[in-house]
């Protein structure tokens, strides 16, 4: 229990939290709060979908395909990466759910006025403003997700979410076959936009229903909050699961305070964690240059060297999606039981080995777009486990406090350097029509991602089945 709002407390919160059994509440945070990724993997496909006809007569955008693929998939990370920083500072002082509110908010209105956007600047302008919503919900919902979740799920539930990116990525893609095949130019593309702020809307009503974190609150000075929170849900557990639950022993006191300042933040993630910082940067710039490159780019590739329709590249699109689906789903629960380190470095290293050899076999010239695609799907199957798990792996290495601004750092700065060079390297490449350029863009990506595998190898944390304050002790924690 706690025993006061103000100054030290003592709390089990924490731990009540770990030996819940799984029950319906959970389905509720992972629905109102993973769907974030649906919108995300639908943005990016339908802008490399829709790349060709943007790039049309018509359209009503004097844009080329490579501005879109390019600078405008570079832009969209950028705004990304600002506002991951923003709304993850935001988010670790002013709580989770303001902010999962908030960010939302700010996509739906950047999603909103693209689907409106008159001419390219005003198209770039509107793609940074969703980016920048879309980076302040990773911030925000990891952190929630990872404080809400049991600790024996957690390492399965998060790849899970955050793999639900590719169902999104599915849906865009085939969501752009009917709208370019059936739909005017210039009207198409504004429909598979506001189609997003639809879904967004959907997911705005679900999520009201999920709550802030426990475990923000009672740091936050907010304990007798936590604990009613706490003791709600475990009276709503008893109840449908018909069970009882034992009582929570561990105990951790806590300073409380209303704010960490910046500086503290800082000093504790490169001064008291540098290899876990590390880690971080090598996990996410390996993931982010492989996946932003190629979800931006594929469709250029198709349409370059297999001469495929601009309206059929959503049907190549969304088998890389399933594949891309299907590798977190399938391995999720290896990395609860099998263990961290040896899931995310033998995930990393075989995709960049994977990738090496598909990269042979189209520099030989014995690929088709079927059979590019079927490697791709292998690759990226493996791939995508891992690139969920840098996710995972920031989000609970660093002390609670830190926790949203963590994950924002290392998403902005492994984004920015592997989310943004990788689109306009990756157009730039795929661009001049030549076979060689793009298997070095391949060769680059697969590089990364087997480098980052070896660091975690190195420097990995084995924090499966761990309680988030024994991987990382809170800074505000007391003897």
């Amino acid at each position: 229990m706690t025993t006061s709002d103000t100054g030290t407390v003592r709390t089990n919160v924490p731990a009540r939290l770990d030996r819940l059994p799984w029950a319906r509440w959970h389905w509720m945070i992972v629905i109102g709060l993973g769907t974030v990724w649906v919108l995300d993997g639908l943005e990016v496909t339908i802008v490399g979908n829709l790349s060709g006809r943007l790039s049309e007569d018509g359209s009503g955008l004097a844009i080329t395909q490579s501005q879109v693929t390019g600078l405008g998939a570079a832009i969209y990370v950028l705004g990304a990466c600002v506002g991951a920083l923003f709304f993850g500072w935001l988010t670790d002082r002013f709580g989770r759910k303001k902010l999962f509110m908030l960010t939302l908010a700010v996509y739906l209105v950047g999603t909103a006025m693209t689907a409106l956007s008159f001419n390219p600047v005003w198209f770039f302008v509107f793609r940074f403003i969703t980016g920048a919503g879309i980076g302040g919900e990773y911030a925000a919902i990891n952190s929630a997700i990872d404080e809400l979740i049991p600790a024996r799920h957690r390492g399965r539930i998060d790849l899970i979410i955050n793999g639900t990116y590719w169902a999104g990525a599915a849906f865009g893609a085939l969501l752009t076959v009917p709208i370019l095949t059936q739909l005017p130019v210039g009207w198409g593309w504004r429909v598979a936009f506001g189609l997003g702020v639809v879904l967004g809307l959907v997911i705005l009503l679900v999520r009201r229903h999920v709550p802030e974190s426990p475990r923000w609150l009672f740091i936050h000075g907010r304990g007798q909050e936590a604990e009613q929170l706490v003791d709600d849900v475990e009276r709503t557990v008893e109840r449908e699961d018909d069970v009882t639950l034992e009582p929570a022993e561990q105990y951790i006191t806590i300073e409380q305070r209303t704010t960490i300042s910046f500086g503290e933040i800082a000093k504790t993630l490169f001064r008291q964690y540098p290899r876990r910082a590390g880690l971080g940067l090598a996990l996410f710039i390996g993931q982010a240059f492989l996946y932003n490159a190629i979800t931006f780019g594929y469709a250029q590739i198709l349409q370059t060297f297999f001469d495929v329709p601009s309206g059929s590249t959503g049907y190549y699109f969304a088998v890389i999606a399933v594949g891309n689906l299907l590798g977190p789903l399938l391995l999720a629960p290896l990395f609860d039981s099998v263990g961290r380190k040896i899931m995310i470095t033998g995930t990393y290293v075989l995709s960049g080995v994977l990738l090496l050899g598909t990269a042979w076999l189209f520099s030989a010239g014995v690929l088709s777009a079927v059979t590019m695609t079927a490697c791709w799907c292998v690759v990226l199957f493996f791939a995508s486990a891992g690139a969920s798990s840098a996710y995972l792996t920031v989000s609970e290495i660093f002390p609670m406090e830190t926790r949203a601004l963590a994950i924002a750092f290392f998403y902005a700065i492994g984004t920015a350097a592997g989310g943004i060079t990788g689109p306009l390297l990756f157009a730039h490449l795929v661009g001049t029509g030549r076979t060689g350029d793009t298997v070095v863009a391949f060769v680059i990506g697969a590089v990364l991602m087997i480098a980052a595998g070896l660091v975690e190898a190195f420097l990995g944390v084995k924090a499966e089945r761990q309680s988030l304050e024994s991987i990382a002790t809170p800074l505000t924690a007391r003897q």
